[in-house]
């Protein structure tokens, strides 16, 4: 009777050892599984395939709900996405894949917040866009002039000197624009910041030195004798007696706006012509020189004028020498266009501002460096004119007229 009894409590024995044994290695089984979980894709793991379809649906039903909250007009039948498949050859180079309604090709100088509604971030919008290449060393000069424009009129600094911190002690250099590169003139900056597009917000671009005395300019004043006389390329009258000038830009007292002049004889083979009409040729290139810089240090441009312009400077001819040359190239009829506004007129002051900023090279000043690669761009640009004229009309089978 007692061997049984035995037999019977072994086996008890054993089959507690077992569970607790199986228990134990379930739990270190369902550990390692665990720490294994993120690494593991649903989809390897052995699960029901109604469960996963189950998954599946719920995801792709939000992923879907969402895209067509934002593009509701991209999706097909199905769930799945679609990209639109448009083609606008009308649209700018590089954005015929887009919608136009989404395409915007042009820009401003505006400033804007970084919090609340864009449509509410300007109070006003200036209509007229200034540009200064500047140096702080005209700090004072610039802040006259600057004062003489109003809020109509967007400022934006060029500092070929890198120093634009220092501007703020003027109020208004905080709602400016400044852009900084050193040793750089303003025709250089003009190709790389005033591009068309960017500044076709604007009805008027300066395009103004830092040496004028505005003593006697007003702004206002100035855009309405622009307009009344239709002017798409102008500058304020000089200064007759105040440094040599042309006969073309110095201020008349008697008139309001000039378009034309009368030079030294046989200086005119065309009345509507430079020099006696829009900008000036020279007797001799000494001369010229000089005066080409005064002729393009304050010329004001329509947009429709300078969208032409900004195409005929040459990217690596930053000074613009013989530019006004060819300015008349881009109005019709330009003796009726490009004008000399003499009732609003500034003074050149003659600083060689620029002349400092180049190098002494085999022992040559740096004003005589900048001055000698001027000459040269000069040339280089009537070759470059003249060869581009033979090129069209050799083309095209044509007589130049």
């Amino acid at each position: 009777m007692g061997t049984p009894y035995r037999s019977g409590a072994f086996k008890r024995s054993n089959d507690s050892t077992r569970l607790v044994i199986t228990t134990i290695m379930g739990m270190v089984f369902g550990y390692f599984v665990g720490i294994s979980f993120p690494s593991v894709s649903l989809t390897k793991i052995n699960l029901p395939s109604s469960l996963i379809s189950t998954l599946d649906y719920a995801f792709n039903d939000d992923h879907r709900r969402a895209i067509e909250r934002t593009f509701p007009e991209n999706l097909g039948s199905g769930s799945t996405p679609l990209t639109p498949k448009i083609y606008v050859p009308s649209n700018p180079r590089g954005a015929e894949s887009l919608p136009p309604g989404i395409v915007v090709s042009e820009s401003d100088f505006y400033l804007r917040r970084l919090w609340g509604e864009p449509s509410e971030d300007l109070t006003k919008k200036p209509k007229y866009l200034v540009t200064f290449t500047v140096g702080l060393d005209q700090k004072y000069n610039i802040d006259a002039a600057v004062k003489k424009f109003s809020e109509d009129f967007q400022i934006l600094l060029f500092h070929y000197d890198g120093r634009t911190t220092e501007w703020d002690q003027f109020e208004w250099s905080k709602r400016a624009v400044h852009i900084s590169v050193k040793k750089q003139t303003k025709w250089w900056y003009a190709k790389r910041f005033l591009h068309p597009d960017v500044v076709a917000a604007y009805d008027y671009i300066f395009i103004w030195d830092e040496d004028l005395g505005v003593e006697h300019f007003n702004a206002e004043k100035y855009m309405q004798l622009v307009k009344k006389h239709g002017l798409d390329i102008s500058q304020p009258g000089l200064e007759p007696n105040n440094g040599l000038t042309w006969q073309m830009t110095k201020r008349r007292g008697d008139r309001e706006v000039h378009k034309d002049t009368e030079e030294k004889p046989g200086w005119c083979s065309d009345p509507h012509l430079p020099p006696c009409a829009a900008y000036s040729l020279p007797p001799s290139l000494s001369i010229y020189l000089y005066l080409i810089f005064v002729e393009i240090m304050a010329p004001v441009f329509s947009r429709e004028a300078w969208r032409c312009v900004w195409h005929l400077i040459q990217n690596d001819l930053v000074h613009g020498w013989g530019l006004d040359f060819a300015l008349r190239r881009c109005v019709e009829p330009a003796h009726e266009k490009i004008g000399v506004v003499d009732s609003q007129w500034i003074v050149h002051q003659v600083i060689p501002s620029l002349g400092n900023q180049g190098q002494p090279e085999n022992g040559k000043a740096p004003w005589e460096g900048v001055r000698e690669r001027c000459r040269n761009e000069w040339a280089m640009f009537q070759d470059r004119l003249s060869n581009a004229d033979k090129a069209y009309f050799a083309q095209h089978g044509k007589t130049r007229v």
